[in-house]
């Protein structure tokens, strides 16, 4: 029995403004707020609200017999906070079905992963507990940004505790081997690999709609034909896809969603059923290692990093952002952190690329990749100005290095003795303290029991008796007096 895996990329980058050289020092707020504003509200009305709405009334009308996974970066769930909640309202409904599962990812939806593995584990976990704050889920599986994956990053997502990744079947890594398969990180066997089908994911978020392509129209049962058609042995059909492709990439005038309603019906009558990533994870075993030894991804043909990091202009950002990577993870200001977050994201590097793109390249209000890079280090050189106000340059890496082990340190220490108390409390509720014990807090709760049991008459008998005998020797000193003077 053949299933199909789908997933949903949710991402919008927060956008810059155009800042001048002569406002670093002066003015530390980098966004246009009236194009967040916009893009995010265009999206959301255009694209995710409609999406999302008729994946709710999926769940509602096959049940258990459809699924479907989603990732947020933490970048886009602050934007949705403040702009378009009611996005957000829907992805809790879709939780609360049963259907749905969230999966991690870096909260900048940046390129740590390609560079500093302690800032890439800090804001994947970071992104897993607002996930678990919002929908009740802790993460198991894992997506990196743009499904960049390598061995290396797998085995770091192994030491995290996640099962697996979802990552792009790309032809150089698979050469004849097909995505349709699970397999494992070459690095980690516990952390088993879902290869994204380009082919069959790009059919529905790109050539839709397209009517000069031989396939078009494309109907939900001619689709589901295709899937039905592939060898007998390759179960797993994994479809990624970011969610704006309903409704942006593909206009919902394409009836691209009544494609998607009609899916899982064409896909039962041909024996396909739907899972989740850690469904499909944990009852599927791997046919072998996946051996990547240099990052890919999902961008461009290359399916590489090139996009991001393809010239000169883009490595002197980059390099410039995470040279100050150590100071950032022992910084606590929380300006400071979140404007992290907001220029880590790796749209600002696909800004500046240079390649030839064979779909329409947005730049946003860039007149070209020189005007984008120099617009980003304008802010990249008054953040770095900010970070090193508090960690001045003459301190070195190896005391930003102590004292971030430091604090990592007291924070553990710190939650260990939070825990003993809890559990020293406890014991004090649940036994009766002994009447030798030293310790002055059980001195005081033993002390109030016997108070709350002691009768009101006997409490008054101590005061009484002290009084008594002071006022005996009183009487006789005057008496010794009178008999010295005689």
């Amino acid at each position: 029995m053949k299933t199909i895996c789908l997933y949903f990329e949710i991402h919008q980058p927060v956008h810059l403004k155009r800042y001048r050289f002569f406002e670093i020092g002066t003015d530390h707020y980098y966004y246009d707020d009236y194009e967040n504003e916009r893009a995010i509200t265009e999206t959301a009305q255009k694209s995710y609200i409609p999406a999302l709405t008729a994946m709710l009334e999926m769940t509602k009308m096959y049940g258990k017999q459809f699924k479907v996974a989603f990732s947020l970066s933490g970048v886009a769930i602050e934007l949705l906070e403040v702009y378009a909640p009611e996005v957000l309202d829907l992805l809790q409904q879709l939780a609360e079905s049963g259907c749905v599962e969230f999966l991690a990812e870096p909260y900048s939806h940046g390129l740590s992963s390609l560079t500093n593995e302690e800032v890439f584990i800090e804001e994947t976990k970071r992104q897993c507990k607002k996930i678990k704050e919002l929908f009740g889920q802790t993460p198991k599986v894992m997506r990196n940004s743009s499904l960049i994956y390598s061995d290396e990053i797998g085995s770091v997502a192994g030491r995290m505790g996640f099962k697996g990744m979802i990552a792009e079947g790309a032809k150089h890594i698979l050469g004849w081997k097909s995505p349709h398969f699970v397999y494992h990180c070459a690095m980690d066997p516990n952390v088993k690999l879902l290869l994204r089908d380009y082919k069959l994911s790009d059919d529905i978020s790109l050539r839709f709609s397209n009517s000069s392509w031989n396939e078009y129209p494309l109907f939900a049962d001619k689709y589901a034909d295709w899937i039905a058609s592939l060898p007998e042995d390759e179960q797993v059909v994994n479809i990624f896809m970011e969610l704006c492709a309903l409704g942006i990439f593909q206009p919902l005038s394409s009836n691209i969603l009544e494609f998607l309603k009609a899916l899982p019906a064409v896909a039962k009558q041909r024996g396909i059923t739907f899972a989740t990533p850690s469904e499909i994870i944990g009852k599927t075993k791997s046919v072998s290692a996946m051996d990547v030894p240099y990052p890919v991804s999902w961008n461009d043909e290359e399916r590489d990093t090139s996009c991001w990091l393809g010239n000169g202009m883009q490595r002197e950002a980059f390099n410039k952002l995470y040279q100050e990577a150590d100071r950032i993870l022992a910084c606590k200001d929380r300006r400071i952190k979140q404007d992290w977050d907001r220029i880590q994201a790796s749209n600002n590097f696909r800004y500046m690329t240079t390649k030839p793109a064979s779909v329409g390249m947005f730049r946003g209000f860039y007149e070209s990749p020189y005007d984008a890079f120099t617009n980003y280090m304008n802010i990249l050189g008054d953040f770095i100005k900010r970070v090193q106000d508090l960690f001045p340059v003459e301190v070195e890496s190896d005391e930003l290095n102590a004292l971030y082990t430091t604090i990592h340190n007291q924070g553990k220490e710190l939650a260990v003795k939070d825990n003993e108390i809890s559990r020293l409390r406890a014991r004090l509720e649940k036994y009766e303290p002994a009447p030798d014990v030293a310790d002055p807090v059980k001195k005081v709760v033993e002390d109030t029991k016997k108070g709350a049991e002691a009768p009101a008459a006997k409490k008054a008998e101590p005061a009484k008796k002290p009084a008594a005998k002071k006022a005996e020797p009183a009487k006789k000193a005057p008496a010794k007096k009178a008999a010295s003077k005689k």
